[in-house]
């Protein structure tokens, strides 16, 4: 589960790591609300999935009250990577003297957490050629660890100091809560040595969430996604105006990168999973129907686990309820998929001999 920024602030503070004082806004009154408590110069921060935010132009510094509504306006109009700005996160602009970086992650090929700090934060990682990696333990980075660290980036006493104290409460929630990344960048470093997290970053390790019912409050989902889960199969709901169904995440998302690179748009992200079954895509299909801006359906499995037929009497079954009305453009391959095709002969459902062949009808249907 990757936390938004406003999310992973509030973790941090739970561990007595600081951040600049900030506020959470949906709407403009919000804004206002949130600008009066903190003064200007502030900050608006688009609340988004993705990163690049900086690059995107959905970070912005706010130097008065006349800027406010056209830069809220502003950002509230942009989509990154498909993800439209709905919430911003207001904060009070923090002068510091320079900048750090700092990370935790865990290291799957060499079973331990890896730790990269650099003394040139805000920037791209990759691009800095003096940045400090060690691998440590599945503890985390110990205060030798950390003090080390501080010298190889040749901070002073103070901000050596605040680095040990600031890394040991980041390495505790690190542990505490399983996660497989957290990440700051920037750390500012104010005139006195004290560090501020001025961006946060933290992915929990989604193998290990039913051991903490504490991070529940973070799940960012929306009521269609929730009943989904609760079905068993992950949905996500997007902008578009294709539903796309298939099995296995990696050929969901997959099937979106095609549909995007045709000039589709993706109403959703829907993986059936393994133990689907003909009711649990019936539910499925019936969150779809929920979904007013979906105009077609592009269905890619790839018989595995699940057997495509269980799919495809799904479909029939859906539009003899009258459940979906919108045509279904379908790739099968796979265990039963001559079953499958079979099943959906005569039906309203398209057949296509390629996910490329399946995609194209689809764009072009809704177009």
């Amino acid at each position: 589960m990757r936390l938004l920024e406003y999310q992973a602030k509030s973790l941090f503070k739970e561990y007595s790591i600081p951040v600049p004082q900030n506020y959470v806004a949906n709407t403009f009154d919000e804004v206002k609300k949130a600008a009066i408590y903190l003064g200007f110069p502030l900050v608006l921060k688009a609340q988004l999935q993705v990163g690049g935010r900086g690059k995107a132009g959905v970070i912005k510094a706010c130097k008065s009250p006349e800027e406010l509504k056209p830069l809220y306006d502003e950002l509230t109009s942009k989509v990154v990577q498909g993800e439209r700005v709905k919430t911003l996160l207001v904060e009070q602009f923090a002068e510091h003297t320079n900048e750090l970086y700092l990370s935790i992650y865990l290291n799957r090929s060499k079973r331990c957490y890896s730790v990269i700090a650099s003394a040139e934060g805000g920037i791209e990682i990759e691009n800095v050629g003096n940045k400090v990696i060690i691998d440590v333990g599945i503890d985390g980075p110990t205060p030798k660890d950390l003090e080390n660290i501080a010298s190889k980036l040749r901070l002073n006493n103070s901000s050596a100091s605040s680095l040990v104290d600031f890394g040991s409460r980041l390495v505790r929630l690190v542990v505490e809560k399983e996660a497989e990344l957290a990440e700051i960048n920037p750390i500012a470093v104010t005139k006195d040595g004290a560090l501020l997290a001025l961006d946060a970053k933290v992915i929990i390790d989604d193998n290990a969430l039913f051991r903490h019912e504490e991070l529940k409050v973070y799940e960012d989902t929306t009521t269609l996604e929730a009943e989904a889960k609760r079905s068993g199969f992950s949905l996500v709901e997007l902008d578009g105006n294709i539903a796309v169904v298939g099995n296995g995440a990696g050929l969901v998302m997959s099937t979106l990168d095609i549909l995007s690179d045709h000039g589709g748009k993706p109403a959703c992200f829907l993986d059936v999973g393994g133990r689907a079954t003909t009711e649990s895509v019936v539910t499925a299909l019936t969150l779809i129907s929920k979904m007013p801006k979906v105009k077609a359906i592009l269905v890619n499995l790839f018989g595995g686990i699940v057997r495509t037929s269980v799919v495809a009497q799904a479909i029939i079954d859906a539009y003899k309820s009258n459940i979906i009305s919108v045509p279904v453009f379908a790739r099968i391959s796979g265990a039963e998929s001559d079953r499958a095709k079979e099943l959906l002969n005569g039906s309203p459902a398209r057949m296509f001999p390629s996910v490329e062949d399946a995609i194209a009808s689809a764009v072009k249907s809704v177009t």
